[in-house]
């Protein structure tokens, strides 16, 4: 009996979407134009750029999370370029300028089997 409830529960739990931090995985890709992530990438992408101050005033984020979504969501995950300046006297101002290119593949090709094959037959035939 034990272990029908469990694999319910487990069935049931992997129905579940994946969340990343409240959000959908599947709904992440495309964000409403009124959600926080939308306002903080058009105060980032207008010409006079956004604070780190600004921003947790405008989306009740602490400063740790407002870093976080910089490096984890502008940079690596949508593949922004941001920039920051720092005057002197005056909070650091942070900009999106542009896309980054994407590598084409993070990885290289590893040798197909076939290839390996004929280098074995190669070497052992010398």
């Amino acid at each position: 009996m034990m272990k029908r409830k469990r694999a319910e529960r487990a069935k049931a739990k992997a129905k579940q979407p994946s969340k990343i931090k409240g959000v959908d995985k599947s709904a992440a890709s495309n964000t409403p134009a009124n959600s926080k992530q939308a306002t903080v990438i058009g105060m980032l992408g207008s010409a006079q750029g956004a604070t780190i101050a600004a921003i947790m005033d405008k989306t009740d984020w602490q400063q740790h999370s407002v870093r976080g979504f910089f490096a984890g969501v502008v940079r690596k995950r949508l593949g922004l370029t941001l920039t920051s300046e720092n005057k002197e006297g005056a909070d650091r101002i942070y900009r999106i300028v542009a896309r980054k290119a994407k590598p084409s593949r993070s990885r290289p090709v590893k040798n197909a089997p076939a290839e390996k094959a004929n280098k074995n037959a190669e070497q052992s035939v010398a």
